[in-house]
């Protein structure tokens, strides 16, 4: 017995609702239909439809082992689909959306390489720090850094990047240096718009969570115009390292209680949906996975 065909075949007749129904889609004559599923529960051990005369209605073991078929069925689909895509070159427009700082930091300077090994496709980049929504703005990709719920969209991580309290010299040497998170409340506080927990800041520290109300003296919608204003000496800012980094081993900026840590996020490529993924969108994931398997702020400096 062809164990794959007779798979086939039963989902066929399922799905058509009889044998006859069933010879089209599959091809083959009503004989060769029933010797199949015959063949199939026969191997099984069980029986997968109760058939009358008048109709055809699946067994609880039947229904159970239709919804496997299904899912076996569409995973060797979409096998064979990327198998024979490979040797195929990407093409069409590419939609991407990014956030506005890591866009201009971290991958600006990866899109032409992926131009040069995908000529055949058309990039169309927005930044902007909104939350999009993929499906209705038509965007095929964004990246997003965040914790991520659960969702329809599918996700692979890229990198990761921890949130860092920090601020200048200057200001510390004029307004002291916090010790413990809640002595944050008396300090000017620069913060972004759209930090999730919004004035809210928490951190694990040794006796567990700590949440402090922040007053901010500056709100920036933007990461760097945060840190521009953190470097002016203007207060203390949570931004992502990957924002911050050159400041931080420069001396620009100072690590504020490194005993509390703040969030630590996900770096993530985002897309509709994982089946019949187009082989541009494919290629790009691939591309980033490996453009930022060793982030730049979390290489080791050049002089160490």
């Amino acid at each position: 017995m062809d164990l794959f065909q007779a798979m086939k075949t039963f989902t066929a007749v399922v799905e058509a609702g009889s044998f006859v129904g069933a010879m089209d889609a599959a091809g083959l004559s009503k004989p060769a239909v029933s010797r199949h599923v015959n063949e199939l529960e026969a191997h099984l051990g069980t029986r997968l439809l109760q058939r009358t005369t008048r109709r055809l209605s699946l067994t609880s073991e039947g229904q159970a082992y239709y919804q496997r078929c299904k899912e076996i069925l569409a995973a060797v689909q979409e096998a064979e689909g990327e198998v024979g895509s490979s040797a195929l070159q990407a093409q069409g427009r590419l939609r991407i959306g990014a956030p506005q700082t890591f866009g201009a930091l971290h991958l600006a300077a990866l899109w032409g390489r992926f131009a040069a090994q995908n000529p055949q496709v058309t990039l169309d980049i927005v930044l902007s720090d909104r939350v999009v929504d993929l499906v209705e703005e038509g965007y095929d990709l964004v990246i997003r850094i965040a914790r991520l719920s659960d969702s329809s969209l599918v996700s692979r991580q890229l990198a990761r990047t921890r949130m860092v309290l920090c601020a200048s010299p200057d200001y510390l040497a004029l307004q002291g240096r916090p010790q413990h998170p809640q002595e944050l409340v008396r300090h000017a506080v620069i913060s972004y718009t759209y930090w999730s927990s919004g004035d809210n800041w928490s951190f694990e520290g040794p006796g567990g969570e700590v949440t402090v109300r922040t007053h901010s003296r500056i709100h920036a919608n933007n990461g760097d115009t945060c840190r521009a204003a953190a470097l002016a000496h203007q207060g203390i800012i949570l931004q992502p390292d990957f924002l911050v980094h050159e400041d931080l081993r420069s001396g620009a900026l100072v690590e504020l209680m490194p005993g509390f840590r703040a969030a630590e996020l996900g770096v993530f490529a985002v897309y509709p949906t994982r089946k019949q993924l187009p082989l541009k969108v494919r290629r790009l994931v691939d591309f980033l996975v490996d453009a930022l398997r060793t982030p730049p702020w979390e290489q080791p400096r050049q002089d160490a």
